[in-house]
């Protein structure tokens, strides 16, 4: 591509082997180098910046396409490498080259990374303050060529480091599936959703709903069921006689409780939804559905909703 279209994004997370495999391997990165920036010492090696005190930090210079991967999604992926409470170093790594910080190239950069910063803050995903800096970019000098693609070069070496310094065990604690869905859920829509709880009949949120409209998943935002085919059962859960589109939704075994049901889990989020039945009118089936794997956009809202 021409690189008059591509852009520069240097973030610094601590050891720089790790800091390179989770941006490489995203469409639109056309390159990750290790490297050593934010100091005074010019051309520093990698004895100068971790003996020595040069005052360089340990970062990974991204050449990007911005149109196929936008810098706000660097971002994303830069926050979810690092523990960015940690004003020490990062996880066994202590001192300033294992400091964390975001070197922005221009206003746009700036402006991005104060925001996505502040929205981490307020996420409440950490219970300790942020304290990843924010600092304008400075010379970036690559560091030595073993250095460069070290997880390809030592995949053994890298694995333990890894896994060894804490790095992952952090990351999977903080950033996990589990964690995000417990964040964005209710309680009983977690319970219902990832244990296959059930809500109580007749005092659930849309068992006796008339109005027109869709009900999507209540994780993913995929619409399931429509307010056309919805019926009153008499369940006291809400009922519809089909799905919306047969490939939305996955029936499955369900032996639980020692019965013979039918599960029915949302294809996209793998999320348990109810069950279906052979006593509904129409289609013959009566797919019974917990609300709070649910929720309904009124049909006045469908076009803002997308």
């Amino acid at each position: 591509m021409d690189c008059k279209e591509s852009q520069l994004a240097t973030f610094a997370g601590g050891c720089f082997w790790c800091m390179v495999k989770p941006f490489e391997e995203t469409p639109g990165i056309i390159k990750v180098v290790s490297g050593y920036t934010g100091g005074t010492m010019v051309n520093p090696t990698y004895e100068d910046v971790c003996f020595k005190a040069s005052g360089h930090y340990e970062a990974v210079q991204i050449t990007f396409d911005p149109v196929i991967f936008p810098y706000e999604k660097l971002l994303e992926i830069y926050w979810q490498q690092i523990d960015p409470t940690n004003s020490e170093g990062q996880f066994f790594d202590r001192g300033q080259p294992y400091h964390t910080a975001i070197f922005y190239h221009n206003q746009d950069q700036h402006r991005e990374a104060l925001k996505s910063k502040k929205v981490l803050e307020e996420s409440g995903r950490f219970e300790d303050p942020i304290v990843t800096e924010i600092l304008p970019e400075a010379t970036f000098y690559p560091a030595e060529e073993y250095h460069q693609d070290y997880h390809r070069k030592n995949p053994l070496r890298y694995g333990a480091y890894r896994q060894g310094s804490g790095r992952d065990a952090f990351l999977k604690e903080h950033w996990s599936k589990e964690k995000d869905l417990k964040s964005k859920l209710t309680k009983i829509q977690y319970e219902v959703t990832q244990n296959k709880g059930t809500e109580q009949a007749f005092k659930n949120e849309y068992w006796d709903n008339k109005k027109a409209g869709i009900y999507v998943d209540v994780i993913s935002g995929e619409p399931l069921f429509s307010s056309e085919d919805k019926f009153d059962s008499g369940c006291g859960w809400p009922s519809f006689t089909k799905p919306l589109q047969p490939e939305m939704v996955m029936e499955k075994k369900d032996l639980s409780h020692f019965m013979l049901r039918t599960e029915v889990v949302s294809t996209k989020t793998g999320a348990h939804l109810g069950h279906v039945f052979n006593d509904g009118p129409t289609t013959g089936l009566r797919y019974c559905i917990n609300s709070a794997a649910l929720r309904f956009i009124p049909i006045e809202d469908l076009e803002n909703e997308g």
